[in-house]
């Protein structure tokens, strides 16, 4: 009997939308009867204004209501060509009920039907055409987010199928060169020159628009560029500007860092278990290592899950197995490398430091080697991976904190230095021994950028 009531319940409510019949069976030439569509809506459970909203498009995954006439004795709904279920005890002859499938094809969907709903009845059928769209797009990364004229641009993310235009910051529009991946996993495209804002690209695809974070093009925020924004700092335990040398790729970057620097590799390298002198900005705590100055750009208020140090590095041969990065926000490091006490979260010290290996997989032990080839490559490391900024003890951590406490240091000189230590994680019972290392690695464009994802609503 509940089932009973429950169905009538639900007629009376398929009244309320212009409800014609609740019978289940055809009546007497239904199945010759014209069908018409004259509207398409979402069924928006999550919009408490328009859980009922006329749409141009619908997505995987989501009800859709098919507003006309003409539609009892409907057998089947293909869309896209994809059989697609509806239950024809809630249809009326004037709304049908569907939820696009996940299994629908997309992009992948045949021409001749591809963007089609097809209804089809034992002696007629109708062809309505409507947008079909896969999951909306998304972004995760950019690979390169300062990029010289020329240079190769890829944006990693979902669903970015057959992007077809691109907006630069400033309006400056790409819609040719651009190379799709066929799974959606990314495009690239080249960078044209005359973009001088900085923001995010907007791409428009198969499957709708995407944004990236507001970190293209975008120096404001720089930490230093070894070309006369961001001061080095010169004492004993740092490399000097002599050091630094010409961008070996000549992209028109300047002058760049080396890990290990010329000096070194001269004397026949860093061995096995030392560490590589400073590279370190001059600690100026009433200029440009004040990072308050970079608020416009990211506001004092900005959590830290959505702030990140980028930096460009060129990496021409495999580097593997031995050697470690190590930043830090202040000069403050007593223990170095991976694991290190100054990597980790402490409630009795101020630890703002953090090691990248990019050889070495955290998660499971194993090592690949790193190489960029014969390009520049963009890093982003996020503040959540320095110290104390970890989000598991304290995730309310804001862009202002960081600030505040790179002032309150004695010496909040910004650094890095390359770590020739062994590699050991006891969790995941591996341990990597140092080598003597040879490698030429060069480091440039140090910048504070904001990380956070930017969401495209379809209306």
């Amino acid at each position: 009997m509940k089932t009973m009531k429950y169905f009538w319940m639900l007629c009376a409510a398929l009244v309320a939308f212009g409800s014609t019949s609740c019978k289940n069976d055809d009546d007497e030439g239904s199945q010759t009867a014209p069908m018409t569509i004259s509207k398409v809506f979402l069924e928006n459970i999550n919009d408490t204004v328009n859980k009922d909203r006329e749409v141009e498009f619908a997505r995987l995954g989501q009800l859709i209501r098919l507003e006309g006439a003409g539609f009892k004795g409907l057998k089947k709904i293909l869309i896209n060509g994809y059989e697609t279920y509806f239950n024809n005890a809630l249809m009326t002859d004037n709304n049908v009920w569907v939820t696009l499938n996940a299994n629908t094809p997309v992009d992948k969907a045949d021409e001749s039907v591809r963007n089609t709903i097809t209804l089809i009845k034992d002696g007629t059928q109708l062809v309505y055409p409507f947008i079909i769209r896969a999951a909306a797009p998304t972004i995760t990364s950019c690979d390169n987010t300062l990029p010289k004229p020329g240079e190769v641009v890829t944006v990693y993310g979902t669903n970015l199928q057959e992007t077809t235009k691109l907006t630069l910051p400033g309006g400056v529009e790409v819609t040719s060169g651009i190379v799709n991946d066929e799974e959606g996993k990314f495009y690239s495209f080249t960078m044209p020159a005359g973009v001088t804002q900085s923001g995010s690209i907007t791409s428009e695809g198969a499957n709708g628009t995407a944004v990236t974070p507001a970190y293209f093009n975008e120096f404001r925020t720089y930490i230093t560029d070894f070309d006369g924004n961001g001061g080095l700092g010169t004492w004993s335990a740092t490399y000097a500007t002599e050091d630094l040398v010409d961008d070996p790729l000549g992209t028109g970057r300047g002058k760049v860092a080396m890990l290990v620097p010329n000096v070194k590799l001269n004397a026949g390298g860093l061995d096995k278990g030392a560490n590589s002198l400073l590279w370190a900005t001059a600690g100026d705590k009433a200029g440009e290592d004040n990072w308050s100055r970079m608020f416009e750009v990211v506001p004092a208020s900005t959590n830290a899950a959505d702030v990140a140090i980028q930096f460009d590095i060129y990496c021409p041969e495999p580097w593997d197995l031995s050697g470690q990065l190590e930043i830090s926000l202040q000069n403050n490091l007593s223990n170095y490398g991976y694991g290190s006490g100054c990597t980790k979260y402490s409630s009795q010290y101020m630890n703002t430091a953090t090691v990248w290996v990019p050889w070495f997989n955290a998660a499971d032990g194993s090592h690949a080697p790193f190489t960029t080839g014969e390009r520049w490559q963009t890093i982003t490391i996020p503040m959540t991976a320095f110290g104390n900024y970890d989000p598991a003890e304290a995730p309310e951590v804001t862009f202002q904190k960081i600030c505040e406490d790179r002032l309150a240091g004695s010496y909040s000189n910004f650094l890095f230095l390359f770590v020739n230590a062994d590699l050991e994680d006891e969790a995941l019972g591996v341990k990597y021994e140092s080598k003597q290392f040879t490698q030429k690695i060069y480091i440039d464009n140090l910048r504070v950028v904001p990380t956070a994802a930017v969401t495209v609503s379809d209306f």
